[in-house]
């Protein structure tokens, strides 16, 4: 895709068209197996976008349109948080921008726990950004991040009780 670009790009400038100042390439990173494409992969794109919702879904290979399973897949579930931090892992390493953009983001609970696992761009719908901001600036991300790490440990299937009850006791 980047060789497609530049190609346009030297085509535009023979051309004489006026070029843009500055053009990002990126990827929406929405199947478990991008995950683990080539550190090349992670190192040509000038960032990277969880596609949340995609992704979730094909991580536990689950429609998300059928109501009779999709609140079965919790995205606080261990195996799903080791993927996003594989992912965050993959980015650091080639200073990659990393944002994630679905229902999920705009999940006060669910984001207080992506960004703990190193995740710092979060789209959502406008309505959820209040309700996102004020979890975020009242908790820890270390201390979130520590608890996750603990529930892993024991072998808890979803981090998920474990925080509700860090959060309950917060006030």
């Amino acid at each position: 895709a980047r060789w497609e670009v530049n190609k346009t790009i030297e085509r535009e400038k023979r051309l004489g068209h006026v070029l843009p100042e500055t053009l990002e390439v990126g990827a929406m990173l929405e199947t478990p197996s991008l995950a683990f494409a080539p550190q090349k992969f992670f190192d040509e794109v000038d960032f990277i976008s969880i596609g949340g919702n995609d992704l979730k879904q094909f991580f536990f290979a689950a429609d998300r349109e059928n109501e009779l399973v999709r609140r079965r897949y919790d995205t606080l579930n261990v195996s799903f948080l080791s993927l996003m931090e594989r992912i965050v892992e993959r980015c650091d390493i080639s200073d990659t921008p990393l944002s994630f953009c679905g229902e999920d983001a705009g999940r006060p609970v669910e984001a207080l726990c992506l960004a703990a696992m190193g995740i710092r761009t979060l789209s959502m719908r406008p309505a959820s950004i209040g309700p996102v901001k004020s979890l975020l600036l009242r908790c820890n991300l270390t201390e979130v991040r520590k608890i996750i790490a603990d529930a892993r440990h024991r072998g808890d299937q979803s981090v998920r009780p474990a925080v509700m009850d860090w959060l309950r006791n917060q006030t």
